[in-house]
């Protein structure tokens, strides 16, 4: 029975397919006649269709609607055109948020003039300052640095003798191979002190391993900031910048930054204060001297005003720039200078060197070559009370006599050799030999009391001696007398006290070795 039904199953499936390859091979035919054969057109609707139909007709248009468009994105790899869009792309410390920072925030806003003049000055410096900080990964907070150090002033001097953009004194410079000597100061040297700064930046970042401190060590320097953080340390106290006890100095000094930072920060507040746009593109280039040039002819040659040269190179101490020395020109001069430099037949400089003779004086080697002794003084770095011996090599216009520079070998400084005042002898008056005592003037004031009462008792036991002999004891005209003969105070008198007086008169008012040893004249 079972086999029955499963022959039938398969007799079915047969059937089925016969009539399907049938049905296939016969649909040409039979799409011809759909009309006349409703049941086919049921079953096979594609054949009832019209086969002289166009493509068009056939296809189902769909609108395609345009993607959305993602949220604008910062493309860290094009560079903008505008040099503080730049710097807000590198802006990454950790803001500082408390009330010196909102004080300081808004002093900058309501100075808005200080602010244009001081965008001013760092327009020629910025970009490169810029360029210096991205190729060493800092943030570019740090290129706002030189406004809180010097208002971008290059030639700024503090009162503990720092100097330049980054404001150096003397031994960090000197750590930092910035060359100072007679010749030039290279803490005002743009590029050199650009480089030092940031290279001081990053070695105490590395120590402290946090920008605020880092910016408060380069302020009150890394020992004291290391050695208040080991206080806290010791008393289980927080080691953040907020957290030391440090100068107020150095207190304030991150939150000027922070607050130069929210400003630059906002292009709204920026327009809004009328500061200026700076390009993004170099400003300036160098190039190498080989002879020694004045200032002036460098100046010249480039088509530029003296004082925007300078600007450019600060470091200079003289009015001649050594050779071998980097040039800074503005990018777009640097092929002027370079042609008029080929063209050139004129001398570099106007200065030479002269060395001293025996017996000469500044009085009268200054007119000789043309100079006023003050000019002479200044372009040399002398005071007018100096006196230089035979040998001293000074800085002098070009004239007959003197050498030329290059005979020098760029040594750091012209040789000087300082002879010391001679010693001139002078009487020296009573009150003058008091004033120089110091302390001992007031023993001597004392002793001359003291001295007084014993005269006023002399002159009671000797009364019956006459009035001559009163009168020489009477205190005041034995001081007057003496006084306007230039003598010291009256020694006989204080003997003639008796031996109870004798310590009076051991406070002497002024010794002459002291005299003679301040150097205003000998004994009288």
């Amino acid at each position: 029975m079972q086999d029955r039904n499963v022959l039938s199953l398969i007799r079915r499936i047969a059937g089925a397919g016969l009539s399907a390859i049938a049905l296939a091979v016969a649909a040409p035919t039979l799409a011809e006649n759909a009309d006349s054969f409703p049941l086919i057109s049921l079953l096979a609707p594609s054949l009832a269709q019209n086969v002289n139909s166009s493509p068009e007709d056939a296809l189902t248009i769909h609108e395609v609607h345009a993607a959305l468009q993602p949220p604008s994105s910062i493309d860290l790899t094009a560079s903008p055109d505008n040099l503080w869009d730049r710097m807000r792309n590198g802006f990454a410390m950790t803001n500082l948020n408390d009330d010196l920072t909102l004080h300081y925030q808004q002093w900058y806003q309501n100075r808005p003039d200080a602010l244009r003049r001081m965008v001013e000055r760092s327009r020629p410096y910025l970009h490169h300052i810029v360029q210096e900080i991205e190729s060493r990964g800092m943030p570019t907070e740090m290129a706002l640095l030189p406004m809180v150090e010097s208002s971008f002033n290059p030639m700024a001097y503090s009162r503990s003798h720092a100097s330049g953009l980054w404001q150096f004194i003397p031994a960090t410079g000197k750590r930092f191979n910035l060359e100072q000597n007679w010749w030039k100061d290279e803490r005002r040297d743009i590029v050199a002190s650009t480089g030092a700064a940031l290279d001081y930046l990053q070695t105490i970042y590395e120590m402290h391993g946090d920008w605020h401190l880092a910016l408060a060590s380069y302020n009150w320097g890394e020992g004291a900031v290391k050695r208040a953080i080991e206080k806290n340390t010791a008393r289980g106290l927080p080691t953040d910048y907020t957290s030391l006890n440090m100068p107020n100095e150095t207190r304030h000094y991150v939150p000027k930054l922070q607050a130069l930072k929210n400003i630059f920060a906002n292009p709204a507040l920026m327009a809004q204060l009328g500061l200026p746009e700076i390009l993004n593109r170099p400003y300036f280039a160098t190039i190498d001297t080989v002879h020694p040039m004045d200032v002036k002819t460098a100046a010249r040659l480039a088509d530029m005003p003296v004082d925007q040269f300078v600007a450019l190179n600060p470091s200079h101490n003289r009015p001649v720039i050594q050779a071998d020395s980097a040039v800074v020109i503005p990018a777009d001069k640097l092929d002027t200078f370079r042609s008029n430099l080929e063209k050139n037949a004129a001398p570099l400089t106007e200065w030479q060197s002269y060395t001293l003779k025996h017996g000469e004086k500044l009085q009268t080697v200054a007119p000789r070559f043309g100079i006023a002794l003050p000019e002479l003084l200044r372009v040399n770095s002398l005071s007018g009370k100096i006196r230089l011996g035979a040998g001293s090599t000074l800085l002098v216009p070009a004239g007959n006599g003197a050498d030329d520079l290059s005979k020098l070998n760029n040594a750091p400084s012209l040789p000087q050799i300082i002879e010391p005042e001679p010693v001139v002898s002078k009487p020296q008056s009573r009150q003058t030999a008091n004033e120089k005592a110091g302390k001992g003037g007031k023993s001597a004031k004392a002793s001359d009391k003291k001295s007084s009462k014993a005269e006023t008792k002399l002159s009671a036991k000797d009364s019956a001696s006459g009035s001559k002999q009163a009168a020489k004891s009477t205190p005041g005209k034995t001081e007057k007398k003496q006084a306007s003969a230039g003598k010291p105070a009256p020694v006989k008198t204080a003997k003639a006290a008796g031996d109870s007086k004798q310590k009076t008169a051991v406070a002497k008012p002024a010794t002459p070795t002291k005299v003679a040893k301040s150097g205003n004249g000998g004994r009288s």
